[in-house]
């Protein structure tokens, strides 16, 4: 395949605007939409595109399609006071896009040079991909949202992410993508993709055989509610508001279990349930208490500490008591605290310094919540849940609890690829995780990653079921993203080994 080259400004619009919509039809495999084969034929595509014209611009294109389409959810924070904030939407969306766009563009150029001109070049052009997902997982204290592998949530090759995690299966889709444009002969290609798609109906058998699997029940029963609340955010803070929703807790709390339920050894609320601080609560916390009739509730609250806030789950026990606290460690850049905001402060700029008060200060450790007999929990405050990375420390947890407020991210993707995060968290520990979210999508995930029960956005209501079972710790859990890491450095050393050998080959035929 070779695409004109790029020196008329009508053939370059041309070529742009195709990588732009095959970026978009690789999209199109994400949460909601969820058409993973669109996104496996695009993806393929794409690579194909990259490795016959100039990279860097199919790159660039193309990634800018890609995350304009998977992440528009990113403007819908600015429409919460858009009379404030409207203005800035366009732009968040632009520099966000582009900002995916580049670090396509840079993987995709670097990988096409590593292989040169031969079919190794579209292997290039895939790695370079691969190392685009790694590196923005990572890098600016790392963003791995809508990755390749993400497109197979909802069939049984998410199983994988037990063996290798989300990364290994964005690997995966790379593989089964370049397939066909490894082949020296293009009469080959067509079986190629044959073989890429058996190596789908392997593992989707294979999937869906461990799928079929029983989850060993938990020892100890531990009956849950999860409460969702349904607060706006437009309306969340309000003072005519606030008092309300804050007694929707309550009542949510305290109402009786449906028949044939079990009344709850603990109840979950979303992240910054309440209108007042930890610290300041006054009766705050003996009502949430009473509301509970003396189970422990995990309340998403703010806490202060000298001119210091932090974003904070808190357990709080029988009598108002306060339990074990966590503060959230991986903060939101940009929307919970300004990079080098406390830096600044040093040389007399304080408005963006988290210790004085302006955004949230990290808390110090990532810790496990040891709730007795309902067992030993990791928590995690809204998007923590994105990090595997975060989640290797240390003891392992009994199960997984996830406080969020979604109601920043509208109702269409960000909210379900939210949940697409918790689920894929569930498969590479092997543990169940418990989802407090505001409005929605609150939800008792199984170790496998299923959805045992879920309450919907924009509903009002609370879910009462019991915690699934743990599963013994997949390789994942163990190894991490590591292997992917070395992995991506070997398949760079033989992308460029078998580039250089092909070279080598053509001059000296050339010779």
């Amino acid at each position: 395949m070779r695409v004109p080259p790029l020196y008329n400004p009508a053939v370059k619009i041309l070529v742009w605007g195709l990588a732009a919509l095959l970026g978009a039809g690789v999209a199109l495999g994400q949460a909601p939409f969820g058409l993973w084969w669109v996104a496996l034929v695009a993806l393929s595509l794409l690579i194909a595109m990259g490795q016959a014209t100039s990279p860097f611009r199919v790159g660039l294109a193309a990634g800018t399609g890609y995350a304009a389409l998977a992440m528009f959810w990113i403007v819908e924070p600015f429409f919460v006071e858009p009379e404030i904030y409207g203005w800035m939407a366009p732009f968040a969306l632009v520099f966000m896009a582009l900002g995916m766009g580049l670090f396509w563009a840079l993987g995709m150029s670097l990988g096409a040079r590593l292989g040169g001109a031969s079919v190794s070049r579209a292997a290039g052009v895939a790695v370079g991909l691969f190392g685009a997902d790694l590196l923005r997982s990572y890098l600016f204290t790392g963003l791995p949202w809508v990755l390749f592998g993400h497109i197979w949530i909802d069939t049984p090759l998410a199983q994988g992410a037990a063996l290798v995690g989300a990364m290994g299966l964005s690997a995966l889709t790379l593989c089964l993508a370049v397939l066909p444009w490894l082949m020296p002969r293009a009469n080959w290609r067509l079986p190629a993709a044959g073989v890429s798609a058996a190596v789908i109906a392997g593992l989707w058998g294979a999937g869906s055989w461990q799928l079929a699997q029983p989850v060993p029940p938990r020892a100890t029963p531990v009956n849950l509610r999860i409460v969702q609340p349904n607060a706006p955010q437009d309306l969340k803070w309000r003072p005519e508001y606030a008092e309300e929703f804050f007694f929707r807790h309550l009542d949510l709390t305290a109402q009786p279990p449906a028949p044939g339920k079990a009344a709850p050894d603990l109840v979950l609320w979303p992240e910054t349930a309440v209108p007042f601080l930890l610290d300041r609560a006054g009766d705050g916390l003996t009502m949430i208490a009473e509301a509970a009739r003396g189970a422990p509730v995990a309340v998403g609250i703010q806490r202060e500490e000298g001119l210091r806030y932090f974003n904070s789950l808190a357990m709080i026990e029988a009598g108002g008591k306060i339990g074990p606290v966590y503060d959230k460690v991986h903060l939101v850049p940009f929307g919970e605290y300004i990079p080098f905001g406390d830096a600044l402060a040093r040389f007399g700029i304080t408005a963006f310094a988290a210790r004085e008060g302006n955004g949230y200060s990290a808390g110090t450790e990532r810790k496990l919540l040891d709730l007795g007999r309902l067992g030993l929990v990791q928590p995690l405050i809204c998007y923590e849940a994105v990090f595997p990375q975060d989640m290797h420390a240390g003891r392992r947890p009994d199960w997984l609890l996830q406080i969020t407020n979604d109601a920043w991210f509208g109702e269409m993707s960000g909210p379900v690829q939210h949940l697409v995060q918790a689920r894929f968290r569930a498969i590479e520990f092997g543990l169940p995780l418990a989802r407090s979210a505001n409005t929605g999508i609150s939800a008792l995930i199984d170790a496998r990653g299923r959805v045992v029960e879920s309450l919907g956005m924009g509903q009002q209501g609370v879910i009462d079921a019991a915690l699934p079972g743990s599963l013994a710790a997949p390789p994942y859990a163990r190894w991490g993203d590591l292997p992917w890491l070395a992995g991506l450095i070997a398949a760079g050393a033989l992308v460029w080994g078998l580039g250089r050998k092909s070279r080598v080959d053509r001059r000296r035929i050339g010779g």
